[in-house]
């Protein structure tokens, strides 16, 4: 809970009383003894000014780039346009001995706008195959999905499955036909 320098100074007051110890005072108000104490050291190198919120801020951050190296990765970025993120990153390290990630290049660059997204090729699916069957087996469909295993990461899981009317083939002599097989079947196809 936060304070106002108002109240913070008076349980200072309160607890300056010598009628009572400091210990016992502060368990009476609820307020622990770390935070008092930080209060009072404030209030005795500052005086009641001491006692205002301040705002709280980061110092410098530890792993932030220096804009110095930024820039060196935006010139090494103009200088040769046909490395990825990576390569610049693997020459940046290899020639100007300062070590930044694959991952940081790349931030650096977007930040700058020049990476751009990636253009999506929107394919649309067609009535019937252009290229029709004549045999068993002869076109089959994989699909691919790409899904999270909380606490494994991210896995590809891929389907099979025969397209044609005709008989698909399983790996032995046996068949079956792709339309009657369903999930309970011994043998997918």
């Amino acid at each position: 809970m936060r304070y106002p320098a108002s109240e913070k100074l008076e349980i200072i007051r309160i607890v300056e009383q010598p009628h009572l110890p400091a210990k016992h005072t502060l368990d009476r108000l609820g307020i622990p003894r770390t935070t008092f104490y930080r209060w009072y050291g404030r209030y005795q190198a500052f005086g009641e000014a001491g006692l205002k919120d301040r705002r709280p801020h980061p110092g410098r951050v530890w792993n932030r780039i220096p804009e110095a190296v930024r820039q060196a990765v935006i010139d090494l970025a103009f200088d040769e346009p046909e490395l990825s993120p990576r390569g610049l990153a693997v020459r940046f390290t290899d020639t100007k001995r300062h070590f930044v990630s694959e991952a940081s290049v790349y931030r650096i660059l977007k930040a700058q706008e020049l990476i751009t997204s990636p253009a999506y090729v929107v394919i649309e699916a067609a009535d019937e195959f252009r290229d029709k069957t004549t045999r068993p087996n002869q076109l089959r469909q994989t699909d691919f999905t790409y899904l999270k295993v909380i606490g494994w990461g991210w896995y590809y899981l891929s389907a099979r499955q025969c397209l044609s009317d005709h008989w698909c083939s399983i790996g032995s002599p046996s068949t079956t036909s792709a339309a009657t097989w369903s999930p309970g079947s011994s043998a997918p196809p």
